[in-house]
């Protein structure tokens, strides 16, 4: 009986989805770019139907493509269980793992833990590739996103990978000229060091204070510098610029060894949790659980200056 759906061609169109475009899979696959849009127009022609519009700078996926994909991805990763189960596969995960981060904290702590990553499993190749803002969470460009906060989408799981506070601080020779603020309306006799980054509202820093049922302080903030780069912006703390609002895993250094001091104490501000946030299908890829379970393991610990 013939098949109108082959089991190579399962893999073949999941390299090809993950590549992005036909000369990308084509170096991925080892093969020319005519035999790869060959292939791809023989099943197409199989199953009567296009699964991917071509133009000539990118392809993009038909909702029957992204319907191909995903069952393509889930028997890919049941063949990896099985293949498991029966002792088939080698002694650690293999192939390609896509992973995004942001700039700072992935040129901080994801790039180090990828190279730690890759020494014990060899087999593994990964991408990574760090971007300002996180990448659309349902663009198909990558496997995995180590991102601040638990996305709304309910088509992605969202792994928790470790507790991360936001914490306002300044340099002390900044706190030596400017008395430090005791309320959070003093934040506004001060230079603010501000940060543009993804969809937050630029300069209002949100303050809850520990007793129970107190009101929340929202803080229109302003000063002499901004940037759309945390590292720059902790940089620019350091100098002593003014008071920074800044995630606990990008300063814990810079506070456990006192350059940076921490101002109002006494009240909370929103977490910046991090997390591990891909689609469902991905989750049965071997490759995709070992990573994820080794950032999570490196990430229990705590940055110093919360120890």
């Amino acid at each position: 009986m013939s098949r109108n759906v082959l089991p190579a061609d399962l893999g073949f169109f999941a390299v090809l989805a993950r590549a992005g475009s036909l000369s990308a899979a084509s170096r991925e696959l080892g093969i020319s770019t005519a035999a790869v849009s060959k292939h791809l127009a023989q099943m197409e022609s199989r199953i009567g139907i296009p699964l991917v519009n071509r133009t000539t700078r990118r392809m993009s996926l038909t909702p029957e493509g992204e319907l191909y994909l995903a069952h393509a991805r889930r028997v890919s990763g049941t063949i990896d269980e099985l293949e498991q189960a029966l002792g088939l596969t080698k002694a650690g995960p293999t192939g390609l793992l896509r992973v995004n981060a942001t700039l700072g904290f992935g040129r901080s702590h994801v790039a180090p833990l990828v190279s730690r990553f890759v020494r014990r499993h060899p087999e593994m190749e990964v991408q990574l590739q760090l971007s300002v803002n996180p990448p659309p969470l349902t663009d198909d460009a990558f496997d995995v996103c180590i991102r601040f906060g638990a996305p709304p989408d309910s088509r992605l799981v969202a792994q928790r990978l470790a507790s991360n506070r936001r914490l306002l601080c300044a340099a002390p020779a900044y706190l030596a000229s400017h008395p430090a603020p005791r309320v959070p309306a003093d934040l506004m006799e001060h230079q603010c060091i501000t940060i543009r980054q993804g969809d937050e509202a630029y300069g209002l820093w949100r303050l809850s204070p520990r007793k129970r049922g107190a009101a929340p302080h929202n803080v229109k903030v302003r000063g002499a510098l901004s940037t759309n780069d945390g590292g720059i912006a902790v940089s620019w703390a350091l100098d002593g610029h003014g008071i920074l609002m800044r995630a606990e895993w990008d300063i814990a250094q810079h506070l456990a060894s006192g350059r940076l001091v921490r101002v109002l104490t006494q009240f909370d501000t929103p977490d910046a949790d991090i997390y591990a946030v891909y689609p469902h299908a991905m989750h049965a890829l071997p490759r995709l659980r070992v990573f994820v379970g080794f950032v999570a393991e490196a990430f229990a610990q705590p940055p110093a200056a919360a120890r």
